[in-house]
């Protein structure tokens, strides 16, 4: 198209936009500013953190709060307990909500409206802590890795997403074509759903693994052995353990390098315990961003 054949935007649309983008620059800098200072803060030295010289720069560069974190023999534990528990529950969780999901999805498949009802009642009301933790000690699951795979093992509004996906992108003339052609139901999820269906399985799969990387009250109260810790606990006592009493100190500059390594280690534990899940969001982001539309459009 030429020039003067091109459709010139309208101001007030060209205003709106630039509206929206320096909008979405102030929300960028309101998040991105305390991450780079936390990042900076756990690169700097003691002093540079508790006299409050860290901007968004390292001052002093140092590594002493991720040596301080990694010498602790108890974070290798914890993080690979962590990472059993994201990756198992991660895998239970997507293969639960897919297996209800689906069959919900389908118009032939008889009582899904009151399957559906039941399953939206259980997000109005549920037993409360009491009951729940009653529950999980009578199945025998109080201090095993199990307390924290299969009281959570299904989200509902998991399963409401995944449903919606299934009916606006699986048509049932598909289906109705593959059984024709005398495929199984299972071949035809095995073959054809599952490939059409990497957005909503890496949406389900993202926020399942990072609600099981950062699982923290479930452990909190399941678990009593140190061996089997998820990270989050690890780095929770290391904290409480770290905490400086200034009635203890009677020196004032030794009040303040403890003070700074405590913060120091608070910053460092941080960094190292968000990494991995920004480590794993670029590479299902292009079908994250296509996942969340689900629903949004109808054709």
């Amino acid at each position: 198209m030429s020039k003067s054949t091109a459709i010139k935007e309208a101001y007030s649309d060209r205003l709106f936009i630039a509206g929206i983008y320096l909008f979405l620059t102030i929300v960028l800098l309101i998040v991105l500013i305390p991450l780079l200072y936390i990042l900076s803060a756990s690169f700097s030295s003691p002093q540079a953190v508790v006299t409050g010289k860290v901007t968004l720069w390292p001052i002093d560069f140092t590594l002493a709060g991720y040596k301080a974190v990694f010498n602790n023999p108890q974070i290798g534990t914890g993080f690979l307990n962590s990472l059993f528990y994201t990756i198992v529950g991660t895998i239970i969780n997507v293969s639960l909500t897919i297996m209800l999901a689906y069959p919900l999805a389908r118009k032939t498949f008889y009582g899904r409206n009151l399957i559906m009802i039941v399953l939206v009642l259980t997000m109005m009301f549920e037993g409360g802590l009491i009951p729940t933790y009653l529950v999980v000690k009578e199945l025998g699951l109080i201090d095993t890795r199990l307390a924290l795979l299969l009281p959570g093992a299904l989200a509902v509004f998991q399963v409401i997403i995944a449903r919606t996906f299934f009916q606006t992108t699986i048509p049932d003339e598909l289906a109705e074509a593959a059984e024709l052609d005398g495929c199984s139901d299972l071949r035809f999820i095995s073959s054809i759903v599952l490939p059409l269906s990497k957005p909503i399985i890496a949406v389900m799969t993202l926020m399942y693994a990072v609600g099981h990387w950062n699982a923290y009250f479930d452990a909190l109260i399941y678990l009593r052995s140190p061996d089997i810790f998820p990270l989050q606990i690890i780095l929770r006592n290391i904290l409480i353990l770290n905490t400086v009493d200034a009635s203890m100190v009677a020196n004032v500059d030794q009040l303040m390098v403890q003070q700074g390594l405590k913060d120091l280690l608070k910053y460092s534990l941080i960094v190292v315990s968000s990494a991995p899940v920004l480590m794993i969001y670029p590479f299902v982001q292009r079908h994250f961003v296509k996942g969340v539309m689900i629903g949004s459009l109808k054709g």
